[in-house]
Formats: structure tokens, C-alpha cells, sequence
């Protein structure tokens, strides 16, 4: 889909949600080979990583800087859960990349999706290096039942107070700090007007810039391991 429209959205291959255990490695290296690779034409291609707290996370950042032929556009960094993970993740990657003789610093992505993140989303949008800030859906089960799985679909994420709180607390953050704020993806993956809605939603009445997607169409829906932002 980028091959056919240009750089008009950016894709995020995946190492968190989609490698399976115990083939973390495996999975960061072939995510590595796809970057500056044929379909690449234009180096908008970036890559989650595992958090803070998964053992795989450095060994995600040192294969895919050490093998891709190009350096990913940006670095996905979920679950954060405090300025200190971001922090410490953000100079390994900053380390990696002078390592491996890469000279353009490697932006980061922040998302937000843990009761600690919010509470320092202004301190995290100000940390030099970081990019832009996401806010993530697995904020709504951090809340253990608290709040309705309603809530984690339209209209009830654009309506639940707690959920409001969290998206403009993001975007206040970003606005204040010149980054840029990152609606979380739509749970509806083929009715294009539900979609479009929520697009429209984040950005008129949350200030948000971009929005998460999922790939879909007839032998895209299912896929994992890709999420698109426009």
C-alpha cells in the first residue's frame, strides 16, 4: 500500500506482540531485513520493540540497528511506565546507533498506556529525542474492570471521562513541547466510514495529529506485525 500511494503514512513492523517466546532474536532479524529492503522506497519504515521490562528489548534495538540496511524511521517504545524507563531506553538507542557508525539520531515514540505515563506525560514530551507520543488502548485494562470494555471502542473511547482525561492529558503534553500526539488504532478494521469518524473525532475534539490503523482489506486483515500511522 505505501508502494502504490507514497509516504503518505508511515508503517511499524512489530517485535513486541508478535514474536513469539523464545524466538525474540529470530523475529527482531527478520523485522531488521525488511528495512532498506525492495519494498523501503522511502524509508518510513519504524519498529516496536518489547518494554521496559522484557528481557528482549536491548537485543531488539542492537539486531535491527546492526543488521538493517537502512536505520528504522523511528523507534516504538510501549508500556512505558515512568521517565526513567524512557530515559534509559532512550540513551540505548542513542548509544546503539553511534555504535554502529548510524550518523542521523533515530527519533522515539512513546506509548503511553500505564497509569505512571500519564502522570508524567509532560515530563515525557519534553525529554529530547522523543518524537511524538501514543496513546494505547491497554490503558483502559490497566483499570482491572473499572472501566467497560465499551470504552475501548467508539463511541464510548471518545465518551468515557476517564478515557477523555487520558487523550487530552496526551495531547497537552505534546502541544506544549513541539511533539507530536498519535491517536491509538480504531478496533473497526473494515467499515471505512467508522474509521474515518474516529479520525475525524481525535482530531477535532482531542488535538490529536495522527492515528494508528491496522492494515485491511481482503488478505490484509488478519495480518499481524503491522500497523500503519498516518
Amino acid at each position: 500500500m505505501q508502494v502504490q500511494l507514497g509516504p503518505v503514512f508511515d508503517i511499524t513492523l512489530d517485535c513486541e506482540d508478535s514474536a513469539q517466546v523464545g524466538h525474540e532474536a529470530e523475529h527482531a532479524e527478520m523485522v531488521a531485513s525488511f528495512m532498506g529492503g525492495e519494498d523501503d522506497r522511502f524509508g518510513r519504515v519504524g519498529v516496536r520493540i518489547h518494554d521496559f521490562h522484557h528481557r528482549a528489548w536491548r537485543d531488539d534495538v542492537r539486531i535491527i540497528l546492526r543488521q538493517a540496511k537502512q536505520a528504522p524511521a523511528f523507534v516504538m517504545l510501549p508500556k512505558i511506565r515512568s521517565v526513567f524507563d524512557a530515559v534509559e531506553m532512550v540513551a540505548f538507542i542513542e548509544a546503539s546507533r553511534c555504535e554502529f557508525g548510524i550518523r542521523k539520531p533515530i527519533p522515539c515514540h512513546l506509548l503511553v498506556e500505564t497509569h505512571g505515563a500519564l502522570a508524567e506525560a509532560f515530563e515525557l514530551a519534553a525529554l529530547p529525542g522523543v518524537e511524538s507520543l501514543s496513546f494505547g488502548m491497554d490503558f483502559v485494562s490497566a483499570h482491572n474492570g473499572a472501566i467497560p470494555d465499551t470504552a475501548m471502542r467508539s463511541p464510548g473511547q471518545f465518551d468515557h471521562p476517564l478515557v477523555r482525561r487520558a487523550k487530552l492529558e496526551i495531547t497537552a503534553a505534546c502541544h506544549a513541547h513541539g511533539k507530536v500526539p498519535s491517536h491509538n488504532v480504531s478496533t473497526e478494521v473494515r467499515d471505512m466510514s467508522v474509521v474515518a469518524n474516529d479520525a475525524a473525532r481525535a482530531r477535532n475534539e482531542f488535538g490529536y495529529t495522527r492515528m494508528w490503523s491496522h492494515p485491511s482489506g481482503p488478505d490484509q486483515a488478519d495480518r499481524r506485525g503491522v500497523r500503519a500511522a498516518r
